[in-house]
C-alpha cells in the first residue's frame, strides 16, 4: 500500500522518467538498426568476414554492461562526454549489435534459393534481388533481432543511471544510495512492466510484417 501511495505521489516523475528510458532506448536501438542490417546484408557475400564480424560481436554482449560503461568513461572523457547520455547510448548500440546483424544474416541466407533464381530467371539484378524479393522476406526475422535488442536493453539501460543518464534506473540508484525499499522497488517493477509491455507490442508488429506461411520459420528465431 505504501508503494502504491509512493507512485501515485511522484507520478509525474515517473512518467518522464519512463519517456526518458524509451528515448534513450530507442535512438540507441534505433542507430544499431541502421548500421546492423546492412552490416549483417553485407557479410552474406563472404563467410570467413560473417564469422570474424558476429565473433566480434558476441564478444562485446559478454563484457558487463557496468564494466563496458567503466571503460567508456575515461575514453569518452577526451571529449567531455564521460558520464550522461553519450556513453549510455553508444552502451546499447554495441550491446544491439549481436542479435541484428545475426538475425539479418542468418535471415537473407535463408532464403529460399528457387525464389533467387525465379528472380534471376526474369531479369533482376543482384540489387534488384536484395531489395524486392530477400529484405521482404526476411524482414519478419530482423525484427526478431531488434525486438531482441530492445527488450534485452531495457534493463542495460537502467544500470546507465550509475552514470547520469537518467531513465527508470534512477529510482533503483537512489533506492539502493537512500536505503528507500519503495524507489528500489517502483524502480525495479517500472523496468520489468516497460520490457513486458514493449516485447508485446514488437511482437505484435512482427507478426503484423510475417506472412502467414512464414510465420513458424520467423518465430522460431
Amino acid at each position: 500500500m505504501e508503494l502504491i501511495q509512493y507512485a501515485l505521489d511522484n507520478l509525474d516523475l515517473l512518467l518522464s522518467r519512463t519517456i526518458e528510458h524509451i528515448a534513450l532506448v530507442g535512438v540507441a536501438v534505433g542507430i544499431a538498426t541502421l548500421t546492423g542490417v546492412p552490416i549483417g546484408i553485407a557479410i552474406t557475400k563472404n563467410e570467413r568476414l560473417a564469422k570474424a564480424v558476429l565473433y566480434v560481436a558476441s564478444i562485446i554482449v559478454t563484457v558487463p554492461s557496468i564494466a563496458l560503461f567503466g571503460i567508456m568513461i575515461p575514453v569518452l572523457s577526451l571529449i567531455g562526454q564521460g558520464i550522461g547520455y553519450l556513453p549510455a547510448v553508444i552502451a546499447v548500440l554495441l550491446y544491439s549489435q549481436l542479435p541484428i546483424i545475426r538475425n539479418t544474416y542468418t535471415a537473407i541466407n535463408n532464403v529460399d534459393p528457387a525464389l533467387r533464381e525465379a528472380a534471376r530467371g526474369i531479369g533482376m539484378s543482384q540489387n534488384q534481388r536484395l531489395r524486392m524479393v530477400e529484405i521482404p522476406l526476411a524482414v519478419p526475422v530482423i525484427m526478431a533481432g531488434v525486438r531482441t535488442a530492445v527488450v534485452l536493453n531495457i534493463g542495460v539501460m537502467a544500470i546507465a543511471a550509475y552514470i547520469g543518464a537518467g531513465g527508470l534506473g534512477t529510482f533503483i540508484s537512489r533506492g539502493i544510495s537512500q536505503s528507500d525499499p519503495r524507489q528500489l522497488i517502483l524502480g525495479a517493477l517500472a523496468v520489468s512492466l516497460l520490457a513486458i509491455l514493449v516485447d508485446y507490442s514488437l511482437l505484435a508488429l512482427q507478426k503484423r510484417l510475417t506472412p502467414k506461411g512464414m510465420e513458424r520459420a520467423a518465430f522460431a528465431e
